[in-house]
């Protein structure tokens, strides 16, 4: 089974998929969100393209651990991608997220004009990581 990570943002969405173990989390796309239906659509067709039965998408939770207004963006998208698909839909803190992605790029030396895109997809894989290597400490 592969799985889908999202990171939605009010122009981009990042997205990721693991690979067939779910060990392991890659950049895939970053999709342009002019249009939410559009942007629905190309995940619908990610998903049944690669056969997703399971989404996260990263919710960012304030600091202080509240739900602020892009989170509360952010679960009004999933809503409406959860009308669209039947693959499971969970989302993820993903407080700082961003940040911590833009180090690596910046540490691997990664300052393109392609910059926000890979970022938006990389930020996605760092979250389905995190949500794999999650499963995996369950598992022992």
């Amino acid at each position: 089974m592969r799985t889908l990570g999202l990171d939605i943002g009010d122009r981009r969405i990042g997205v990721a998929i693991s690979d067939p173990e779910e060990i392991l989390a890659s950049p895939l796309v970053t999709i342009t969100r002019d249009n939410d239906d559009k942007a629905i659509d190309a995940i619908v067709e990610l998903v049944n393209k690669h056969k997703i039965e399971h989404i996260v998408v990263g919710l960012p939770y304030s600091l202080n651990g509240n739900i602020g207004k892009q989170a509360s963006r952010v679960m009004d998208f999933i809503e409406k991608l959860s009308k669209t698909t039947s693959a499971e839909i969970e989302t993820r803190d993903e407080r700082l997220s961003t940040v911590a992605v833009e180090r690596l790029l910046i540490e691997a030396g990664i300052k393109s004009t392609r910059a926000k895109s890979r970022r938006d997809a990389a930020a996605a894989a760092f979250i389905l990581q995190g949500y794999l290597d999650s499963l995996k400490v369950y598992d022992q």
